[in-house]
């Protein structure tokens, strides 16, 4: 019999709904605006500490809706921004420096939601608040630390390869490098060894006939630039991780430029720093063989470098790196046994093996760790891009006890929240180039919530005079697709909340407000296509089934185009675009859904299978 409704089609629609309605319910309890205080230098949040500040909101007259003491830090839960900005300067006035306080969003999901993984949509910086920042990676920077690097490596190349030099020089400019050979048998050395390590490298002989010259071939410097690029990338998505900000957004823009968009997050000095910071370790041995008081005057060995410790004190080392930060795997501050500062640091395999061979005959020898750090200057280079400055200072210098592995301590450092911020910095990585902030916007709290309000009216609107529209144009079919409608609604928000990666920005509503008034276009091609059948003499029963048949074909078609135009949209597009294009995607594929089978299931429902003599359309 036509229209009639098979049960694994029911059963398939009802537990999708269901699914996503459950999926959409934390939607209904939004996140509170909340203030984290954490105590650092040794200071300790008690319960005495947190009746304290309550008594202190109580007299400054700010409602607070929680204090919640968990792993040493109090998470207070606000019932609006507003207060949550009262409350931050609240207690960064009265708060000593041993306390930090930072904005924050706390999750108000119920429990039983929680456990099964249903969480709100993931809400974009425009509508939740926080700071946008514009980042450009200095490749010639990069491209020098790599000139740098291959200048090392191929001095202990040639030492184990027995070839004898007279200096390697670096230009990093012109990514060459010009290498002076003792004789013409050396240079011969040098060409074999060089094409058999590498042969993209563009070798030639200078006219004296014991020079040679090596420069990195385009190919080269286009791997290198894009291994800046990325590794730069991974580096401050690890930082992101490190500062706890929830959903954000790093990703590349064009060749040299990345987007960075901290949500929630107000303390742009903070994010900056962190951000921004270009901390590296590096470990050599002190140089004791070599006269301190002529280094000072001027005559530096050639295999030494001087540098000053914390204090200001001239300290001596080896220009040999044993071991760079890049090795370090994991790194975690605590105190040794004075209750001093320090950091434990573990390596890779490779790390652990160069450490060991380093120390292997060092024992009794002062190791130093040297701090560096990239800052640019006030000065501006001629094409207005920053002038970075290489800081670099020794933190510690212990003697050696026995042969290293792979974990060791840093000590000498001279507070726990520096031990903390340094462990934090080791974690992520040092970046592979400096970055230059080009761009920073911050957006408010108060004005995410704005955005939020207007967008959500917008969304009302336009779903009222949609379902005025269809149910009085279509009547009891009009119903039908009302009905349909708000399970679309339901549907997409459902999905935006499931899928990971997926954010909700103000251009993302704006695709749930088109989706809304293209969802019934389905719809109105289907019961005008019913109109026509009853007006040529079909029955009831067969004006349903050819209007749903019949129309399909056309619905398809022009879904799938504008679906493809939302692929493209997303695949090419960067923030506000990718942000419409997969609300776009997605709206089309709930609204066929809807649409097509819930509507057809429902009118079958109501309609199908028995003899009815008209329709309400």
């Amino acid at each position: 019999m036509l229209n009639k409704n098979s049960t694994w089609q029911v059963c398939m629609v009802i537990s999708l709904l269901l699914l996503a309605l459950i999926y959409a319910l934390p939607n209904l309890y939004p996140a509170d605006p909340a203030l984290s205080i954490s105590a650092t230098r040794g200071a300790k949040i008690s319960e005495q500490t947190q009746a304290q500040l309550s008594q202190t909101l109580q007299q400054a007259n700010i409602p607070v809706k929680a204090l919640q003491l968990q792993d040493g830090q109090l998470l207070l839960r606000f019932a609006d921004t507003e207060a949550q900005l009262q409350a931050q300067t609240l207690f960064n006035k009265t708060l000593d420096h041993n306390y930090v306080t930072a904005l924050s969003l706390a999750p108000a999901t119920p429990a039983w939601l929680a456990r099964i993984g249903a969480t709100p949509m993931k809400l974009g910086l425009d509508l939740r608040g926080g700071v946008h920042f514009l980042l450009a990676v200095d490749m010639q920077a990069a491209q020098q630390k790599h000139m740098n690097d291959l200048q090392q490596r191929l001095r202990v190349e040639m030492r184990q390869a027995d070839i004898r030099y007279r200096s390697v020089q670096a230009d990093p400019t012109d990514a060459q490098l010009q290498i002076a050979l003792r004789s013409a048998a050396d240079l011969a050395s040098l060409e074999s060894l060089l094409s058999k390590r590498d042969r993209q490298w563009l070798l030639s002989r200078a006219d004296d006939g014991v020079t040679l010259l090596l420069q990195l071939s385009e190919l080269q410097l286009k791997a290198l630039r894009e291994e800046a690029l990325e590794q730069n990338i991974t580096i401050l998505r690890n930082r992101v991780n490190e500062i706890g900000v929830a959903e954000p957004i790093v990703q590349r823009q064009g060749a040299d430029r990345i987007i960075v968009q901290l949500p929630g997050v107000q303390d742009t000095a903070q994010a900056k720093e962190i951000l921004g910071a270009t901390a590296s370790l590096e470990f050599r041995l002190v140089n004791t063989q070599a006269d301190l008081a002529a280094a000072l005057a001027g005559r530096v060995p050639a295999d030494a470098e001087l540098f000053q410790t914390r204090d200001g004190q001239p300290i001596l080392l080896e220009k040999r790196i044993m071991l760079t930060g890049d090795r370090i795997t994991d790194a975690s501050s605590g105190y040794d046994e004075y209750g001093m500062p320090q950091v434990s640091i573990m390596l890779d395999a490779q790390g652990g093996e160069l450490l060991s061979a380093g120390t292997k005959n060092a024992t009794g020898r002062r190791m130093a760790s040297v701090f560096v750090e990239y800052k640019a200057s006030a000065e501006r280079a001629e094409d207005g891009s920053a002038v970075l400055i290489k800081q670099q200072e020794v933190i510690n210098d212990a003697t050696i006890r026995m042969r290293l592995g792979h974990s060791f301590q840093i000590t000498g450092l001279s507070s726990s929240a520096e031990a903390q911020q340094l462990a934090s910095l080791l974690r992520a990585g040092a970046l592979i180039a400096p970055i230059q902030i080009l761009e920073e916007r911050s957006i408010g709290p108060s004005l995410g919530q704005e955005n939020i309000k207007l967008g959500m009216q917008a969304i009302s609107f336009g779903m009222l005079a949609v379902l005025l529209f269809m149910l009085v144009y279509y009547k009891g079919f009009g119903l039908v697709a009302n009905v349909a409608l708000l399970a679309n609604v339901v549907l997409l928000v459902g999905l935006l909340s499931m899928i990971p990666g997926a954010t909700l920005s103000l251009p993302g509503m704006a695709g749930i407000v088109l989706t809304v008034g293209m969802a019934v276009d389905a719809n109105v091609l289907i019961f005008e296509r019913i109109r026509e059948e009853l007006s040529a003499g079909r029955s009831v029963q067969q004006a349903i089934h050819e209007g749903y048949d019949r129309a399909f074909a056309t619905i398809a078609d022009s879904n799938i185009t504008t679906l493809l135009v939302a692929l493209i949209l997303f695949g090419i597009g960067t923030g506000p675009v990718k942000g419409f294009a997969i609300t776009l995607a997605l709206g089309i594929l709930t609204s066929i859904f809807t649409a097509v089978l819930c509507t057809r299931l429902i009118v079958n429902m109501i309609w199908g299978g028995r003899r009815v003599q008209s329709l309400s359309i």
